[in-house]
């Protein structure tokens, strides 16, 4: 089996990597090839993930290059992870929308529209390379915003499905605190993606989410980044996402005193660098856990094993969390509407299960949301400061005219190098 990963210079693939030789069983990959056009960066992953490989036995045979058509020709999943205008486009991502009193992130609000601009363009012109050098692959998206992302590759016609590590988190957190093996855990996960909320958290039929708020409330709190007191009311588990929507001035005076995330992971990921260039270090760095991602291996390996058939899936689950359309599955959406639910992975692609009515707390912000993420979309795909002006007023993080026409102005040009329509 070939695998590719586009982004594969990104200091995240060693803990792919370190799935890939912990679960060979389930994904037995003969070639591992690593596209990335930053040789500096492609260089020292590359001869770390040779070394992680050898280190465990794995046969897998790991190739680097900067050719995207070379890489991709008759790879059977193709995992793209990008991040377009690196950690300083991040860093504008984080740190514009706090002028004018709007959550800084690189996923949510101004800095997830940012973000989709710059990057889902490329991403569309990847899948097109990926569909006439292999076009039997899987393209699995971790590239944020997702849900954008992968509503953008299904919309194109690609064989697209889209990944975070958040549901497979949260599954590992509780089953710690539950005292059972992750798999015994059925989530009631739904939402969009960075939207979602745990409604139920079901061991052996009997759901465990009430006596783990009632029980472990501290550690929930860690988990979702919201008080005890808001999740006893709400009576689930929201993603930690949420805290940008229920407690937004709260995170927007932390982050005019703290310093950005992307100046936190450029530093996190400088270290990272420097351990893989050391030709001793053959083994996944305990930093690694300070870059984000945790549990993306394992999620990766679950959906490419289930996805491919491959015979080793045996034991693997055939139902995981995953970016997929909508089809009815949330009535109050549009059927092309990409949703992060449960859904059944086969070798003819992911099935979203049924999902108990949302109540109306949620549903309105996911309709809200949703319609943004097309607005969004469309603004990626045809540029234009007034689309953007247009996806931010949308935005529930944004919505007022003033604050929409000013971000969507600074916005475009700060990210003009990469918007070649602002170009123009």
């Amino acid at each position: 089996m070939k695998l590719t990963v586009i982004g594969g210079g990104s200091t995240y693939t060693p803990e792919l990597v370190d799935g890939l030789a912990r679960l060979r069983d389930a994904l037995p990959v003969a070639e591992l090839v690593l596209v990335d056009p930053d040789e500096d960066r492609l260089v020292p992953v590359g001869a770390m993930s040779r070394r992680m490989l050898a280190r465990a036995g794995h046969p897998a045979r790991v190739v680097t290059t900067a050719d995207t058509a070379a890489g991709v020709a008759g790879a059977d999943a193709v995992i793209v992870q990008l991040r377009i205008g690196g950690q300083g486009a991040r860093r504008a991502d984080e740190t514009l929308p706090l002028g004018c009193g709007c959550v800084g992130q690189e996923t949510t609000g101004v800095g997830g529209l940012a973000k989709a601009l710059r990057t889902v363009p490329v991403v569309l012109d990847l899948a097109d390379t990926i569909a006439k050098h292999a076009p039997d692959a899987w393209i699995v998206d971790f590239t944020n915003p997702v849900g954008i992302v992968t509503r953008a590759l299904l919309d194109a016609g690609h064989r697209a499905v889209g990944l975070c590590n958040v549901a497979i988190h949260v599954q590992r957190r509780l089953a710690a605190l539950l005292d059972v093996r992750p798999e015994q855990v059925d989530l009631g996960h739904a939402g969009l993606n960075h939207l979602t909320w745990v409604r139920s958290a079901t061991v052996d039929g009997v759901d465990r989410l009430p006596e783990l708020l009632a029980d472990h409330r501290p550690q929930l709190e860690e988990i979702s980044n919201l008080p005890g007191d808001l999740l006893r009311h709400l009576g689930v588990l929201p993603s930690y996402y949420l805290s940008y929507y229920y407690e937004h001035d709260r995170i927007v005076e932390r982050q005019r005193t703290e310093t950005p995330r992307a100046e936190q992971v450029a530093a996190v990921e400088s270290a990272l660098l420097d351990l893989y260039a050391d030709p001793a270090n053959d083994t996944r760095p305990a930093q690694l856990s300070e870059r984000g991602g945790a549990f993306y291996s394992e999620a990766a390996v679950h959906l490419l094993a289930a996805l491919l058939g491959t015979p080793g899936a045996v034991g693997v689950p055939s139902v995981q969390v995953a970016n997929v359309r909508n089809n009815g599955t949330l009535p109050f959406l549009p059927d092309h509407a990409v949703i992060e639910v449960p859904a059944r992975i086969t070798a003819k692609g992911p099935l979203s299960l049924p999902v108990p009515p949302l109540e109306p707390l949620y549903a309105g912000l996911v309709a809200h949301v949703s319609a943004y993420e097309e607005l969004a979309l469309d603004a990626a795909l045809h540029g234009g400061v007034d689309r953007v002006r247009t996806a931010l007023l949308a935005h529930p993080l944004v919505g007022q005219d003033a604050l929409a026409d000013h971000l969507a102005a600074d916005l475009v040009a700060a990210n003009r190098a990469h918007l070649p329509w602002a170009a123009r």
